[in-house]
């Protein structure tokens, strides 16, 4: 082992070893926590090294102490499965052996990779590179053989506050330029690719990852560098040309479920609906499965985007019945179980009966399991997270916690009394803003405003609606029109409608189309399509051309059986925005008018302007 302050999980790991090897070998590069007194309670071979910019280095100072036939490389923040037999693992005398690492990430879930970590001591394997240290095990002056081990070693680097807590953004930099400057290899291009990624300068990594391909064609990273280049380019919205790259290797890797899944969310982002569901679906037909492994990938994740596409089509039941089955999966993924409790929501499904449900389907079996169910509550500021806090009376919460409960199972009164004791910050100040709406409270609105950092003309705009204090004219800008929408949203969660037609009528007094029409998805999404599409259809009047406008005036008549409107609005469409989701759209509404004629005009259009749809390719219609 290397190790550097690693007092938080340094214990864990010798513990998981300390009767299963000979030898432990330690090297600190310059600890200053505890770490020696714990790694004294475990082996008395511990070594000072002093860091020079190099694991390599460290790595083979390390081996050299090491005396048995055999050597097992761990980090600090691994362990080893408590069923490893290293006797049995080296029985088979190979020189190396790839070790499969499961990295434990938020949520619960896991990224599977494999790395050689157990090789055979005195035949010169020695490490190379500065940063993504690895064994010389392709030296052509030796004929190394290797082959697949059965140990497990876990890893909770990836955990969202590990990887914060080792800064790890700031130290890998400048050792992999180093490195690739001195050796640019196919391996260190890709990790110098994967260094700029995690920085999110993915326009950087793409250079390196295109150059790690053509640099290793031989070896076994050649999906995860496609998959790497690929989420970068669709990172920065470039989706045609990772679509185009994995048109090209997916057929050369067709058990690689991360490559089908990346082009799911290529598919999804660029608007081809039809071909992403239809990449998630080979993604659970798959599995997880392949020579990298993101957990979730092949099952629950992928669920869970087909869910959110299902959503944006207005397609709630669909949207839900992934989400169940998603959360059933896996039970601690806390994204599954915040759209459940949205779709809840916007289904108008009573929360008697989501609370039956939940206790049904999600069943709370522990500690953890509660702690999330109320953290997915209070994340949609769901009606019920005050019911089940009652019914857990022994959960200690935060005092912002319980006026949120209060407030959003409209135990206003109570709610305001929670809130005026609780020091505010901008996360709560469109709870506190809603409520003094509500109860057109000048105590709460002055507590609150400060926090939205508006000018003085601002606030006075802003001061007359909350309070509903008569005002000649309101002149809206776009930073109180956030403030109102955010406000509408939650008072249909509230069913506050009253109060949600008053402040609707001031929104529409907006010149603002596009706020309009977020109003208008808003609607849409929680089931007042014919509302919407009065609203709609005043914009239409006003901006004939506007393209968001016929958008959304053509997906609610399709949904709510209008098919000459909707007709009328995407034959415009078309004429004014002739790009991929229109086309999907047009033949969406031609198989619901059950025309096929027309499904064979737009499938032919389809096939000779998209070349990137993969459904329509052997899709017969007749």
């Amino acid at each position: 082992m290397i190790v550097k302050n690693e007092e938080k999980y340094l214990s864990r790991c010798l513990e998981s070893v300390c009767n299963k090897v000979d030898q432990i070998i330690i090297i600190d590069t310059g600890s200053t926590d505890n770490t020696m007194e714990i790694a004294k309670k475990y082996t008395n071979e511990i070594y000072h090294f002093t860091w020079v910019n190099d694991f390599a280095a460290a790595r083979n100072e390390s081996i050299k102490y090491a005396t048995s036939d055999y050597i097992l490389i761990l980090d600090a923040d691994e362990y080893l499965d408590p069923t490893a037999d290293l006797q049995r693992e080296i029985s088979s005398a190979f020189d190396y052996y790839f070790i499969r690492i499961i990295n434990e990430m938020s949520y619960g879930r896991t990224l599977k990779h494999t790395a050689i970590r157990l090789f055979a001591n005195h035949k010169k394997l020695v490490y190379h590179n500065r940063l993504h240290e690895h064994l010389n095990v392709m030296d052509d002056n030796n004929d190394y053989k290797g082959t697949s081990g059965e140990l497990i070693v876990y890893h909770t680097g990836y955990i969202n506050e590990v990887i914060q807590d080792k800064d790890k953004k700031q130290r890998n930099l400048p050792l992999m330029l180093d490195e690739v400057k001195e050796n640019p290899t196919g391996y260190n291009l890709f990790n110098m690719g994967k260094t700029y990624m995690w920085l999110e300068e993915h326009e950087k990594a793409i250079p390196y990852f295109q150059k790690a391909y053509s640099l290793s064609k031989n070896l076994i990273i050649i999906p995860e560098i496609i998959v790497s280049l690929c989420s970068c380019l669709k990172e920065l919205h470039r989706y045609e040309e990772g679509l185009q790259i994995l048109k090209d290797a997916i057929p050369l890797y067709p058990q690689e479920t991360d490559m089908r899944f990346v082009q799911g969310c290529l598919y999804m982002e660029s608007g081809y609906t039809k071909d992403a569901i239809m990449a998630f679906e080979k993604c659970l037909e798959l599995g997880d499965q392949g020579i990298t492994v993101t957990e979730g990938n092949g099952s629950y994740i992928a669920r869970f985007k087909m869910a959110e596409i299902y959503e944006g089509e207005f397609q709630l039941t669909k949207s839900y019945d992934q989400i169940i089955q998603a959360f059933q999966t896996k039970k601690s993924f806390a994204p599954a179980l915040i759209k459940y409790f949205e779709l809840v929501s916007k289904a108008n499904i009573s929360s008697e009966e989501v609370y039956q449900n939940v206790n049904m389907v999600y069943n709370v079996s522990s500690i953890t399991e509660l702690q999330l169910l109320l953290d997915s509550l209070y994340n949609v500021r769901h009606p019920l997270l005050n019911k089940f806090l009652k019914t857990y009376k022994g959960v200690n919460v935060q005092s912002f916690v319980l006026a949120t409960a209060a407030e959003y199972d409209k135990d206003y009164e109570q709610a305001k009394e929670l809130w005026l004791k609780v020091s505010l910050n901008e996360s709560y100040r469109s709870d506190v803003i809603l409520l003094a709406f509500i109860l057109r409270d000048i105590e709460l609105y002055n507590l609150v405003v400060p926090l939205f950092n508006l000018s003085n003309k601002e606030a006075k705009t802003l001061k007359g609606i909350i309070l509903n204090e008569p005002v000649n004219k309101i002149v809206l800008n776009s930073a109180i029109e956030e403030i109102i929408l955010s406000i509408i949203t939650k008072l249909i969660v509230l069913q506050e409608f009253d109060l949600f037609e008053q402040l609707t009528k001031v929104l529409l007094s907006s010149n603002n189309t596009a706020i309009k029409c977020r109003l208008c998805e808003i609607l849409i999404s929680y089931g007042f399509m014919e509302v919407a599409i009065d609203m709609l259809a005043q914009c239409f009047k006003e901006e004939p051309n506007n393209i968001s406008v016929l958008r959304l005036l053509g997906d609610c008549c399709l949904r709510v059986g209008y098919l000459e409107d909707a007709q009328l609005f995407y034959s415009e469409l078309l004429n004014l925005n002739s790009d991929y989701s229109t086309y999907e759209r047009c033949y969406d509404l031609y198989e619901k008018c059950q025309d096929v004629q027309g499904m064979k005009v737009i499938k032919g259009e389809i096939k000779k302007y998209f070349p990137l749809a993969e459904w329509i390719r052997g899709f017969n219609v007749l």
